[in-house]
């Protein structure tokens, strides 16, 4: 497996140059706990809502609406979320490959973190998103009450 110290430094670097994605994989990994976290009691809500007797049920469909809309854009922020996700696997993988392989790969690390980062912001957007939609479910009722 290794032929020389060469070998080995080169093993090493590529184990240093592979901490600071696996941080970020970290990262990732809450926002999709959080997120996950988000879908599961909106979906609970709706379920709840859905439950409830047709005649009642009418006073909820503003909320219902707007729950239907929130677990889109949750999903919408999953999604990136994972991609961004594989990116930085692919990003870690290419890097070990590229020490064991000697074939020089920078480009595809670098496409693939870039690609990361941007999967990332439009993830997080998405959840910005649901994060003002699901302020105005709170909004929603008090609009009907006059105030």
């Amino acid at each position: 497996m290794f032929t020389s110290i060469s070998d080995i430094h080169a093993v090493s670097e590529a184990i240093r140059d592979a901490v600071a994605p696996v941080f970020l994989l970290t990262g990732i990994s809450s926002i999709l706990g959080v997120l996950i976290g988000r879908l599961g009691r909106s979906i609970d809500r709706a379920r709840l809502i859905n439950d409830i007797q047709t005649e009642k049920r009418k006073r909820f469909n503003d909320e219902l609406r707007i729950i239907v809309k929130r677990t889109k854009w949750l999903r919408r922020a999953i999604a990136f979320a994972t991609l961004a996700a594989l990116c930085v696997c692919i990003s870690i993988a290419t890097l070990f490959i590229s020490v064991e392989t000697g074939f020089k790969t920078p480009h595809i690390v670098a496409i693939s973190f870039v690609s990361s980062m941007f999967s990332v912001i439009i993830g997080l957007l998405c959840f910005l998103r649901e994060i003002v939609l699901a302020s105005r479910e709170v909004i929603v009722p008090f609009k009907h009450d006059g105030t």
